[in-house]
């Protein structure tokens, strides 16, 4: 008996061994994919050009955890601040923008406008009155429609920058758009980091929330991912509890793309909600390597984002997406909701709708069909 108790032992120390060599192969080969790691949203030389030279500029408002960087060009860093910060960046789109990339400079090269995302400008507010006072200019200027963005794990502050102006130039959002930014360490090997600065900023995008709902702004749509919908699902979760999950009747779509959340979390988090008044758009794909890896850190539990049981989930009031069928030009199939071309600009159809539940539906079973085909 005794010998047979060491042989299990030996076994499961096996297990574990082999599953702990796994997680960190595939980490190194996420690391090795990861591309630009710069972090810098501005250079220090940017080539002259004329507004006729580009092909968009968009005003990025932010809400975020980080510190403000030592390093003025990164603008903010991975490191948790206890309260919240505020900034606004212009970001230019090149001519030869490509829907669904994110032409970045890489390390030697000049900055050129005409060949890569750049950040022209970076406005800081030190107090909340007057970055709400330049979002409520903004958002009057535009229709009253706000759409906020809440990035993944493994994403520094430039990357959910240029993220986001992609999103808003390739779908043609005509709103204001504002970047929740919380404090990702921006490293592959960060994901536990990552983790508790998601927990640590759940508070502050409910206070980013009510302080939208209280400016101009006729609709919030939120466009969650990754790890941020873990976020944006526990920040709707304590809306409920104090009794405004709609934000006063003004919230919008919640697109949740690639969730990075436990399914048993999930229904939870549903329950406590309620069957939202407009379904909840769920992107789920069962070929996501990054929710594999997710999953064995999580002790070989499903994640949302490639959970097989669409019906399931469905019956907790959200709109089930399967893009497993769907092209997506990362190498981790995990990004498909923004660099699949004609996704992004029918998710930006959708969230441009303002008709009512019917043409939402038209919308989403073209979203629906794409994925199928």
């Amino acid at each position: 008996m005794a010998n047979h108790g060491q042989s299990g032992n030996a076994s499961g120390s096996v297990d574990v061994r082999l599953k702990t060599i796994l997680i960190i192969a595939l980490a190194l080969l996420t690391a090795g994919c990861a591309g630009h790691q710069a972090q810098e949203i501005l250079g220090s030389v940017v080539v002259p050009t004329q507004a006729t030279e580009i092909a968009g500029n968009h005003s990025i408002f932010i809400a975020t955890t980080r510190k403000p960087s030592d390093d003025p060009n990164k603008v903010f860093d991975g490191e948790r601040s206890a309260t919240l910060n505020y900034a606004r960046v212009n970001v230019t789109v090149p001519p030869v923008h490509q829907t669904g990339q994110i032409e970045r400079r890489s390390r030697g090269k000049s900055n050129d406008p005409t060949k890569y995302f750049m950040a022209s400008e970076v406005v800081g507010y030190d107090t909340q009155p007057k970055f709400a006072s330049a979002l409520n200019a903004d958002i009057d200027a535009r229709g009253g429609r706000v759409m906020v963005f809440v990035h993944g794990y493994n994403t520094g502050f430039d990357d959910a920058v240029y993220r986001l102006t992609q999103i808003v130039h390739d779908s043609g959002y005509p709103g204001t758009p504002v970047l929740f930014s919380w404090a990702s360490g921006a490293k592959t090997t960060d994901y536990v980091y990552d983790k508790e600065s998601a927990a640590a900023a759940r508070d502050q995008l409910e206070v980013t929330l009510r302080m939208l709902a209280q400016t101009g702004a006729r609709r919030i749509d939120i466009v969650a991912h990754s790890m941020g919908t873990w976020v944006t699902m526990e920040t709707l979760r304590q809306l409920a509890i104090t009794g405004d999950r709609d934000l006063s009747g003004k919230l919008g779509d919640v697109v949740l793309a690639s969730p990075d959340i436990d399914v048993d979390v999930f229904k939870s988090q549903m329950r406590r909600y309620g069957k939202p008044d407009k379904p909840f758009i769920l992107l789920l794909s069962d070929d996501d390597r990054a929710l594999r890896l997710s999953g064995l850190i999580a002790g070989s539990r499903p994640r949302v984002g490639d959970y097989r049981d669409a019906a399931d989930l469905a019956s907790y009031g959200v709109t089930v997406v399967d893009l497993s069928k769907v092209k997506g030009s990362d190498s981790f199939n995990h990004t498909k909701f923004a660099d699949n071309p004609v996704m992004v600009q029918m998710i930006g159809q959708r969230l441009r709708e303002d008709d009512g539940f019917a043409s939402d539906r038209d919308v989403t079973d073209r979203i629906r069909q794409l994925a199928a085909q």
